[in-house]
């Protein structure tokens, strides 16, 4: 998505400062993550952790909610006391879930967690999976925020994609969830097979029609182990991608939407807020087959996986002696130099950048230890360096990769286990 400059010398990458154990003066805002693993069908193009359902069209959703609400308990000793700022389901397609399901996951959470006041609650929805009753039923159980997947309003385009929705049904789902909510996101994609400027065109201009909060354009990109990446479809060039984006930015910023993350819009005060959590270094819990967890100590900062397949992540859970390192995958602490390079890997994503004292409270260290980094990020024409504000430039946010390798970790800097 984000391509080297022809020409661009690759400059050897710096190393920075030893500092063992950084210590931070604050703990970061705190959002849950719960991810939900099943589709009805999955898409070529998908490499997320998700599965499609039986041919009967059956998951097991009670079990799967029963070792969610296990997975949270034993999870509780490393954020005990915290407030959650955030809820997000991800998946997978959280609408196949029942809102008793959802009802019930969002009781557990009540009852073992503090919420914090105006807590953002947001669940991805698929139109092919939409009744009336469950956006008023999700409604009730405390989902504040939609985020529905219609990839686009082409039913050409939608079947060369393997969605499971046409155009007529993503229209009447986002119709449906006007009636029910008030903060909504539209995800849609671009430079999609066989897709002309003008289609790119129709498909913005339709999805800025419903007048959403929140709309992210994504640009189509062929993942490794996926049937996109084993057989791939005819996209447009780059040229033509590039186009598309810029036209897209123009549309969205004509209509009152502010491009305020690499793939995000919003209207005024309508940023995701659990988004805004990830790509500011802030800490979340991740529970669910596959789901990803990035928690702060005052000494340390570690990263988990759980295990992605739902099969043994549910009989992990669910055990008689249940604990949770039999539930994770992978435990990682990041160590000095992997925080530097995941800290601007998300706040470089951010138009604005970041205050430089945010650096050193969600990482511990300070903006004088990567003042090399930066001076050479700067002397490229990557970033603006402001004494109050390190933001990219807009050749930074176009090449996006040549400005994030030159704050890579040295190799054996990462300690996992």
């Amino acid at each position: 998505m984000y391509g080297n400059r022809t020409g661009l010398k690759k400059m050897p990458v710096l190393s920075v400062p030893d500092s063992k154990s950084p210590r931070l003066t604050e703990l970061p805002p705190l959002g849950l993550y719960i991810h939900l693993p099943w589709c009805i069908r999955k898409c070529p193009y998908c490499d997320f952790n998700s599965h499609a359902i039986h041919a009967g069209g059956d998951f097991p959703e009670s079990e799967y909610v029963a070792a969610l609400k296990q997975d949270l308990e034993l999870s509780l000793p490393l954020i005990w006391g915290r407030p959650v700022t955030s809820i997000f389901f991800g998946g997978g397609t959280p609408s196949l879930f029942s809102a008793a399901a959802i009802d019930a996951i969002l009781s557990h959470v009540r009852m073992l967690l503090p919420l914090a006041l105006g807590a953002e609650v947001t669940l991805e929805a698929n139109p092919g999976t939409w009744e009336t009753k469950k956006f008023i039923d999700f409604h009730s159980a405390g989902i504040n925020r939609l985020s529905v997947g219609v990839q686009s309003f082409n039913s050409r385009h939608l079947q060369a994609l393997g969605r499971i929705h046409d155009s007529t049904e993503a229209s009447r789902a986002i119709e449906l969830a006007l009636q029910h909510f008030d903060n909504i996101n539209l995800d849609l994609m671009y430079a999609l097979p066989d897709q002309t400027e003008d289609e790119a065109l129709q498909d913005i201009e339709t999805a800025c029609s419903w007048e959403v909060s929140h709309i992210s354009a994504y640009h189509l990109t062929i993942e490794p182990n996926t049937p996109f990446h084993r057989y791939p479809p005819k996209l447009p060039g780059e040229d033509v991608s590039a186009d598309m984006q810029i036209m897209i930015e123009q549309v969205l910023a004509a209509r009152g939407y502010r491009h305020y993350e690499t793939s995000a819009f919003a209207l005024p005060g309508k940023s995701c807020m659990h988004n805004m959590n990830y790509w500011q270094y802030g800490d979340y819990l991740g529970i669910g087959a596959g789901a990803h967890s990035k928690i702060s100590f005052r000494e340390k900062i570690i990263r988990q996986m759980r295990h992605k397949h739902p099969r043994q992540y549910q009989e992990q859970a669910t055990t008689a002696n249940a604990c949770l390192e039999n539930l994770l995958a992978t435990t990682q602490e990041v160590g000095p130099q992997d925080r530097v390079f995941e800290f601007m890997m998300n706040a470089l994503r951010l138009t604005d950048g970041f205050d430089p004292g945010l650096f050193h409270t969600r990482t511990g260290l300070t903006v004088a230890s990567i003042q090399k980094l930066l001076t050479e990020a700067e002397q490229r024409g990557l970033i603006d360096w402001q004494h109050d504000r390190i933001q990219p430039t807009s050749d930074g946010r176009r090449f996006l990769n040549d400005l994030l390798e030159i704050f890579l970790p040295e190799p054996g800097s990462r300690t996992s286990t």
